[in-house]
């Protein structure tokens, strides 16, 4: 879900050109998405479908690479045709949603839930002010997707509260006081998201900030959608915010998130690192001058190598650094290129994550003053 992808995976690891299925009820906008492509040597649209089912049937007879999949369709929609899709032929799945409409969002990352991996805005048609834009985020996501293997949805698995043995690093991890949770993810991160925010409990005292790659037009609604999922306050952050117990701030999209040492947010648009605006690396960064061994920064699923810089800062100032595992990552890009540069602690699955970061919450609690009786 980058605003802008590095030029190492911005083509295709196909061979051949990549076969793309468009699902729309929208006569005009299968064409326009199909008009969008035609250039494109290296993408051939092998077959438009009007409908959920439609849908279904010409993924298992056509084998595309990658769909394009609409959210609103009669008698079956965009989120249960990806369903479906993920249990009977897992394909990469890129919704193409309005970021106007709350309920379009909203069925689009329970979409990328199910397995879809990315959302990028719809076009309005031909001749449109946001044509070419439009444009050049499905080519590129097109391009991205293609080469992502995707499996069918696993079951979260049970994880007790003893996720390991107390080793020397947790037991000193276990002696300070922790003051942010810096996370950061890019493909797949919403869902891993959801699964780890709705797993705290609703007094969970350690701030959390979040760069999450995504569309332009769709983070406000992520943040909705995640807000709906957990006893905790997402939103995107302003200018000026404070990190506070109890709350989640994602940065806006395209523009990058730091934090000072007295905890407050300030919003950068300056130019992009590697890519990528917002950039992981200069969150960890300014979280390493801030807070130093007293923060956690988190590594999730995502494409390419965003925030390792930074973790690095973060490692070096004593911080204590989770990556997600490979097993339960869509692309284990960011996590695998941390850990390949032994700046990671810990290797979780989402569970795993929010068991520690549960654990760390309840030492917390024990620096807090009592409630007054």
């Amino acid at each position: 879900m980058t605003t802008t992808l590095p030029s190492s995976v911005s083509k295709s690891r196909l061979s051949r050109p990549i076969r793309v299925l468009i699902v729309d009820d929208s006569l005009l906008i299968r064409t326009t998405l199909a008009t969008m492509l035609a250039d494109e040597k290296d993408i051939q649209v092998v077959g438009e479908a009007s409908t959920g089912q439609e849908a279904v049937r010409m993924t298992m007879r056509l084998h595309p690479d990658v769909l394009t999949m609409d959210i609103r369709m009669p008698k079956m929609d965009g989120l249960e045709a990806t369903r479906y899709i993920m249990r009977l032929k897992p394909t990469p799945i890129i919704v193409v949603a309005s970021s106007v409409y709350s309920t379009d969002y909203n069925i689009a990352f329970n979409a990328i839930e199910a397995g879809a991996l990315t959302v990028i805005e719809k076009p309005r048609g031909l001749g449109m002010q946001d044509y070419a834009s439009v444009r050049e985020q499905l080519v590129t996501s097109i391009r991205t997707m293609a080469g992502v293997t995707v499996v069918g949805r696993r079951e979260a698995a049970a994880v007790s509260d003893n996720i390991g043995p107390m080793t020397a690093m947790l037991q000193a991890l276990f002696k300070r006081m922790i003051h942010v949770v810096a996370i950061a993810t890019s493909t797949g991160g919403p869902a891993v998201m959801k699964q780890i925010l709705s797993s705290l409990p609703d007094d969970f005292c350690i701030p959390i900030m979040v760069v999450q790659h995504i569309t332009p037009g769709f983070a406000q609604g992520l943040a909705e959608w995640l807000n709906s999922s957990t006893g905790l306050s997402v939103r995107i952050a302003k200018e000026g915010d404070k990190l506070a117990p109890r709350q989640v701030l994602i940065s806006p999209a395209d523009t990058h998130m730091l934090v000072n040492p007295g905890g407050i947010i300030h919003l950068d648009d300056s130019a992009p690192v590697r890519g990528q605006r917002p950039s992981a690396t200069l969150m960890f960064e300014s979280v390493a001058k801030a807070f130093g061994a007293s923060a956690i920064g988190v590594i999730l699923t995502g494409m390419g190598e965003d925030g390792s810089d930074g973790l690095e800062h973060l490692s070096n100032a004593g911080a204590h650094i989770i990556a997600q595992d490979e097993a339960s990552s869509v692309v284990f890009g960011m996590p695998r290129v941390a850990i390949e540069r032994g700046f990671v602690d810990e290797v979780l699955p989402p569970e795993g994550i929010a068991v520690r970061l549960n654990k760390l919450h309840r030492h917390m609690q024990s620096f807090l003053p009592p409630k007054p009786a």
